[in-house]
């Protein structure tokens, strides 16, 4: 039986971290503060030690620098793993991302593509106000090219970080720092994978299919157990994969159900849910019984003091959910 740990999800990508180092020579890590700091969230802490400066270096504050090199790396055969600080921050760097990461392969007929990973701690819940706090999955998962994944745990955080890594595409990993600490479970402490393009059924159930990613899928199952208390049976799918999106698990729920709620932390209007929305309308159409429903941030710059009414809570979810449920 392989041996596991009690491990939070810093400490669960630190593991995969190490464990993908320790198997490819050509893994490097940089960002700022990733060295002998380990990073802000310490998710890099004793890699350095470990495998020196030559393949764990901190860099210049210049997002756009940080992603342009990794670039290079890439091209020169190399597996850099970017860490950007805050996905506030990537910003500066998107230049970098949709147009020369992204589009390296297409360009060049194949001959080049870069393998190139990119983490960052993304969303809400630690008072981080309007630049600290952003939720920029929709961005990324416009532009043709990349992968786009978000683990809601531990367990998740590790396979999908080592698949991405397997991955011969660019990723963008955003790993949600509200539950980095909070979500702590016994994951295996031996190298594994999970695919990166397949959604997780958490919950089975009969009434509505409610779906959400990263901090928010703990928010909605706070909710679906105040829906159970109140005699509603909610379906809970975890998406992972925002792209590509596994679109076949959620037209099958919802063929099921007739029904789905969509929770993300991201303002309403172009957000990530209304791709969903349209997706899934499009497939399922026959079989539904109410209106798709969005359950979002609002379309407003991320606050600080009203942080608590932004994000969605299990209270606020719950009420969509009954009334999709009784339309």
């Amino acid at each position: 039986m392989a041996e596991t740990g009690s491990l939070n999800m810093i400490q669960a990508l630190g593991n995969a971290l190490d464990h993908y180092m320790e198997r490819d020579e050509m893994a490097v890590v940089l960002g700022e503060d990733v060295g002998a700091f380990g990073g802000v969230f310490r998710v890099t802490a004793g890699l350095q030690e470990k495998y020196g400066a030559e393949r764990v270096f901190d860099t210049p504050l210049a997002e756009a620098g940080i992603v342009g090199m990794a670039i290079g790396m890439g091209l020169g055969g190399l597996r850099p793993i970017v860490e950007i600080q805050f996905a506030d921050f990537i910003f500066p760097a998107f230049d970098q991302i949709v147009n020369e990461l992204a589009k390296y392969r297409y360009r060049s007929g194949g001959q080049y593509a870069p393998r190139v990973l990119i983490r960052t701690p993304y969303g809400g819940g630690i008072r981080g106000g309007h630049y600290h706090s952003q939720s920029p999955e929709a961005y990324f998962a416009h532009t043709p090219g990349l992968r786009v994944v978000v683990p809601s745990g531990p367990y998740e955080a590790k396979g999908l970080l080592l698949g991405a890594l397997e991955c011969a595409d660019p990723v963008i990993f955003l790993e949600p720092k509200r539950i980095y600490r909070s979500a702590k479970g016994e994951i295996p402490l031996d190298y594994y994978t999970l695919p990166l393009e397949r959604a997780r059924l958490v919950k089975k159930g009969e009434d509505i299919t409610l779906v959400a990613w990263g901090a928010m899928l703990h928010t909605c199952q706070e909710a679906v157990a105040l829906a159970e208390g109140e005699g509603y049976d909610v379906e809970l799918i975890d998406l992972q994969s925002i792209a590509p999106y596994d679109l076949h698990t959620l037209v099958r729920s919802v063929t099921k159900t007739g029904r789905m709620a969509v929770v993300h932390e991201a303002p309403m209007t172009c957000g990530f849910g209304a791709e969903l929305v349209a997706a899934v309308q499009a497939e399922a159409f026959d079989h539904l019984r109410a209106p798709l429903l969005r359950i979002t941030g609002f379309d407003t710059p991320f606050p600080y003091s009203l942080e608590d009414h932004y994000l969605p809570s299990a209270e606020r979810i719950l009420r969509g959910l009954v009334e999709t449920i009784e339309y």
